[in-house]
């Protein structure tokens, strides 16, 4: 078993403040951890962050795009994750392979089992021990979005997020890693619940 948790959702899911709490309660019973973001949290990353989500760049092709995830996501699983989980902390990651499938595969149309394979080349093959699904709808995901603030990604009009929401929707159904929650509920009554799955699947938690 590794300690790689993740969470996934479309933005104004609640995934940041959910992660700032898990982090808050690892830090208060000295659980060692880090925390990262993808695509970034490496230098190289970060580069290829500020290209997919910068909006003059409209012109980029689907495949490109994944691509692109793809690279940030190999630099940052060699650089940061796979040695911290090698050394036994938790790693609490803000999108990783699922992220892809989600807005790439089932976003975009291309090709999921592909795709797939591409992740399992990326990461070699390193998968989340849990993987925490933030649903909400995407009403809600506009209510709680500063307008000002869109990237590329949530700029690709009503149709494709409700095909990502739905795509997560699907995966959730597919392997027992996924735990979909109710992005909606406070976020102190969700965190709980957040709390009450880990402790669940890690047992008593070691420092």
């Amino acid at each position: 078993m590794n300690r790689l948790i993740t969470f996934e959702g479309i933005d104004g899911s609640g995934k940041s403040t959910q992660i700032s709490m898990l982090c808050s309660k690892f830090e208060e019973n000295n659980i060692k951890f880090i925390s990262v973001r993808e695509p970034g949290s490496t230098t190289i990353s970060e580069m290829i962050r500020s290209i997919l989500l910068d909006k003059t760049n409209h012109g980029l092709g689907s495949e490109s795009e994944s691509l692109l995830f793809m690279a940030a996501r190999a630099q940052i699983t060699h650089e940061v994750i796979e040695p911290a989980l090698n050394s036994g902390k938790f790693v609490i990651c803000d999108r990783y392979i699922d992220s892809t499938i989600a807005y790439q595969g089932y976003g975009r149309g291309l090709d999921i089992p592909y795709l797939k394979s591409l992740n399992q080349y990326a990461t070699r093959n390193i998968i989340p021990e849990l993987t925490f699904i933030l649903d909400v709808d995407k009403e809600t995901s506009i209510d709680r979005r500063d307008p000002r603030e869109t990237d590329r990604m949530e700029s690709g009009g009503d149709e494709f997020i409700k095909k990502v929401i739905n795509g997560y929707r699907t995966m959730a159904k597919e392997n027992d890693r996924f735990r979909l929650l109710n992005g909606t509920k406070p976020p102190l009554d969700l965190f709980e619940n957040i709390w009450m799955i880990i402790t669940n699947t890690f047992g008593e938690l070691h420092v």
